[in-house]
């Protein structure tokens, strides 16, 4: 808990992803009020709070790093966060967001801003209206050090809240991986 507040702080952050995992975390549902009465949630894509605070107990990262923006992000994140979870698959594996690590980046712009083009079909030089892309799409642990993984894409509601539960415990979840047999 935060030495500031007596209530833990608690932060989601949106990478390069589809947000499925923050609908999911909105999946909780009842819970969320419940969740509301623990902790004080002080950044995240569903609230408008622009800039990632210190002294965050436990941080919810969703999305791949895939350009200047979401690296700059997540080091903030690791540098103000006791607790750092990988959200979802596209933060612990990359998943679908890497899909176009295939591609080269002037692939990707070329199709986006010049053949799928409406109006315009030129491509963006200035990385103040489009963030550079990096080379690959790469898991967030790639990036910086992560204390939990919670895969899923998205994870269920109630992994993210038991996540959430023994992390402001103090304790580092433990999940156990359900194998499907098929035939």
């Amino acid at each position: 808990m935060s030495a500031n507040n007596s209530k833990p702080r608690i932060a989601t952050v949106w990478l390069g992803g589809c947000s499925g995992c923050h609908m999911s975390f909105l999946d909780l549902d009842e819970r969320l009020i419940e969740l509301a009465d623990k902790v004080d949630f002080v950044f995240s894509p569903i609230a408008d709070v622009k800039t990632f605070p210190e002294d965050v107990d436990v941080t919810l990262v969703e999305g791949a790093v895939s350009n200047d923006e979401n690296e700059e992000m997540a080091h903030r994140v690791r540098k103000n966060s006791k607790y750092v979870i990988s959200f979802g698959d596209c933060a612990t594996t990359g998943n679908v967001t890497a899909m176009r690590n295939r591609f080269t980046n002037e692939e990707l712009i070329n199709r986006a801003y010049v053949e799928l083009a409406d109006i315009c079909n030129s491509v963006p030089n200035d990385h103040t209206l489009i963030a550079k892309l990096l080379e690959q799409a790469i898991p967030l642990h790639h990036v910086i050090r992560v204390d939990a993984f919670l895969h899923g894409c998205p994870p269920t509601p109630d992994e993210i809240w038991f996540a959430i539960n023994e992390l402001l415990q103090g304790r580092i979840p433990i999940f156990k991986t359900q194998f499907l047999r098929y035939g």
